[in-house]
């Protein structure tokens, strides 16, 4: 029983209890003064009794314990590869187990945080049958009649053989070595991230007479669906396509839907369909209680190719039958049968390379203490509810449905010269994304020493604008875990409507701007404005296109601190105060009036560093950027830089090592430096050399 003050002082003689109450308690100050020690110390000794199983211990602790085993530490420079719990946990399990497949699989987990599968190419080789022992799986012809043997031609979990080849296997991209030989193992890692998007409403698609076709995207463009990984039953058998996330395919899930429908299918065929509640996909209709959203079967579900045939029309939109739903999850189109009520919801998951701007991912949504709480859901008007915590509170909106219509944003001033300024919260719960669909820009009203924090929100169809004020009082706008699209909103065909349209004005000379984990367009911000931007992502949509500039046309942004974030566009900024470990993929067009792609006009006063940006960039003093004397053709390679493909703002395997390692931490430069890719691979690298067995070798291999 823990020694707590009312504890210690129910021990002492009633006679003294008596005498402390009534010269006013000091003995019972003095005693909680003990006991707050006596807690501390039993505290202690609670965590030293747990600091001796790798289970529970304190992660400084970790590497002690594998000291007593033989392991030896690796360098982590993020949360994801620095605690070696996992390592030293099954560090006597992997001996055991030393080069075999099963062992490798779960090494490259441990370690890198990311699915793995495991190849032994030796099995994937077109060889002849020892008579006495005879392998009917590998067959040297292929089988063409099989989908699912030549949808899986070439990738992770290719079942054709292959003849010999006698290159070392690949390390990477650029290697260009082997992998079909006898001692090749192909480690093969999913870097793309599957995040839910739960109970949006189906987006009709545009022009369409017929009300039939619609789009899971609540934005209105195509959007690739992702499978959610299923949990491996046994640590026994290798993972298959079911336990690692990708893009959904037509052929593949039509196949798995029509096995889980078949009669007597078994409840794995089921489960690894990829739809139900829980599952990558799940249509929702109204329930018979008001409020209750019931799961379509999946016998009503069918998988459709859904593609353009021209003229506006799509594949086999006249096809579908009355009594069912045709989604094509390679595009997240939808078309209804004609007898299918169209108020319908959907669950699903899309792909992203990292866990940024608007998501129903865990976080924490600020403001949790303000006196005022408002809470909205079900696309109810959000203006009343922002009107009435105009004088501080929180509107927390709880789901991930579309707000559409105008919106004001406003913080009421403080008169009071001693009081603390007002603070308006604006945040999505946690698990969920809403989208603010506006009809044009949304004015920003936060008065003098007011305080704005919009959080895990989605806003398109407008900009932010934060109009200049009569007075010099500071104001203070933050956006956390937000998107303001890109080009504000998205074609059907995912293009930028408005490409180069700035998403966030700031009119105001003496306002303060923070930027944490955002994706926005192009920023406009006054001269004496102060700007930070953390982990984040200001697309302009080009290259060439001003990406972060002054509120007045020729004039220079406000001031401005940047880091691990990725600008796409040009830069003309007062004063760059400290930029560190990003990309400035800019560039100046034909006969630009910009004397440089980036530029900061106060070049005595800041510094750049661990950045990439244009050669001919005029910024203050750099200290080891990119490009440099002895790399003057490095160059960021994107594997997308459209919003809404899940690998946007990826950098490619083919970018240079000085890119992908230039960071202050030899991570990869950008907006993606904090996922410490490159630490991971190389941690993972390191312990193949130990694990492997004599005369293997190893090749890593991204399929996402």
């Amino acid at each position: 029983m823990s020694l707590d003050a009312e504890r210690l002082y129910a021990l002492l003689p009633a006679i003294l209890r008596q005498r402390d109450v009534e010269q006013g308690r000091p003995l019972q100050a003095l005693l909680a003064l003990f006991a707050r020690e006596l807690e501390g110390l039993e505290e202690d000794v609670e965590q030293l009794y747990d600091d001796q199983f790798i289970e529970t211990c304190a992660d400084w602790v970790a590497p002690y314990i594998g000291d007593l085993i033989g392991y030896r530490p690796l360098r982590g420079a993020s949360p994801a590869v620095s605690s070696p719990r996992a390592e030293v946990a099954n560090t006597i399990a992997y001996r055991r187990r030393k080069g075999t497949a099963l062992m490798l699989e779960q090494l490259a987990r441990d370690l890198t945080a990311w699915p793995a599968h495991v190849a032994e190419f030796f099995e994937q080789l077109a060889t002849t049958q020892y008579m006495k022992h005879l392998r009917p799986h590998a067959l040297a012809s292929a089988d063409l009649r099989s989908q699912a043997a030549m949808r899986g031609l070439g990738g992770a979990f290719n079942t054709v053989a292959h003849t010999v080849e006698v290159r070392r296997p690949a390390r990477g991209a650029r290697s260009g070595g082997g992998r079909y030989n006898i001692p090749n193992v192909g480690i093969f890692l999913w870097r793309l991230l599957p995040l839910r998007l739960s109970g949006v409403t189906l987006t009709p698609h545009p022009g369409d007479a017929s009300g039939t076709r619609f789009r899971l995207n609540p934005l209105g463009a195509d959007l690739a669906l992702f499978r959610t990984p299923r949990n491996e039953e046994s640590i026994a058998t290798l993972s298959g396509p079911a336990h690692v996330p990708g893009p959904l395919g037509v052929r593949a899930m039509a196949a798995a839907v029509r096995a889980a429908n078949a009669p007597g299918a078994s409840a794995e065929a089921q489960r690894d369909d990829g739809y139900g509640p829980g599952e990558s996909l799940v249509f929702l209709r109204p329930g018979a209680q008001p409020g209750r959203w019931d799961p379509v079967p999946a016998g009503e579900i069918v998988i459709a190719d859904l593609r353009d045939v021209g003229g506006g029309d799509w594949n086999h939109q006249d096809a579908v039958p009355a009594d069912r739903i045709a989604v094509d999850p390679e595009r997240g189109r939808v078309v209804l049968g004609a007898g299918v009520d169209p108020q319908l919801r959907a669950s699903f998951h899309y792909g992203s390379a990292r866990a940024i701007g608007g998501g129903e991912y865990e976080r924490t949504p600020a403001g949790e203490r303000l006196a005022v709480q408002v809470t909205a859901r079900e696309a109810e008007a959000l203006q009343p509810h922002l009107d009435a915590i105009r004088g501080g509170g929180r509107l927390l909106v709880g789901d991930s449905r579309t707000y559409a219509g105008a919106l004001a944003f406003g913080v009421d001033p403080q008169v009071d010269p001693q009081a603390p300024g007002r603070e308006v919260v604006v945040a999505a719960a946690n698990g969920a994304r809403p989208l603010l669909a506006a009809t044009g820009d949304m004015a920003l009203d936060i008065g003098a020493r007011g305080r704005l924090v919009l959080e895990g929100l989605v806003v398109s169809g407008g900009a932010l604008v934060l109009a200049a004020a009569a007075d010099d009082e500071p104001r203070e706008l933050v956006l956390r875990h937000c998107t303001l699209v890109p080009g504000l909103a998205l074609d059907p065909d995912g293009r930028a409507v408005s490409p180069g349209a700035p998403s966030l004005v700031i009119a105001h000379p003496f306002a303060k701007l923070t930027l944490e984990h955002c994706i926005v367009g192009a920023l406009q911000v006054a001269d004496g404005a102060e700007v930070r931007i953390v982990d984040s992502v200001v697309d302009a949509g080009a290259p060439t296109s001003p990406a972060y500039a002054g509120a007045t046309a020729g004039m220079p942004g406000g001031t401005l601190a940047i880091h691990d974030s990725s600008v796409v566009g040009k830069l003309h900024a007062k004063v760059v105060e400290l930029a560190s470990d990003c990309i400035f993929h800019a560039a100046r067009a034909a006969a630009d009036p910009w004397p440089a792609p980036v530029w900061a006009q106060r070049t005595q006063q800041g510094c750049v560093r661990f950045c990439w940006l244009p050669a001919d960039s005029i910024v203050p003093r750099r200290h080891r950027c990119l490009p440099d004397a002895g790399h003057r053709d490095a160059r960021p390679h994107f594997a997308s830089l459209r919003y809404g493909h899940p690998a946007y703002m990826q950098l490619r395997a083919s970018t240079a090592r000085e890119i992908r390692h230039g960071a202050s931490d030899e991570g990869e430069m950008g907006v993606m430096h904090a996922l410490s890719q490159p630490q991971r691979e190389a941690n993972l690298r390191i312990r193949l050399d130990e694990y492997l067995r004599y005369g293997l070798g190893a090749g890593v291999f991204h399929v996402t």
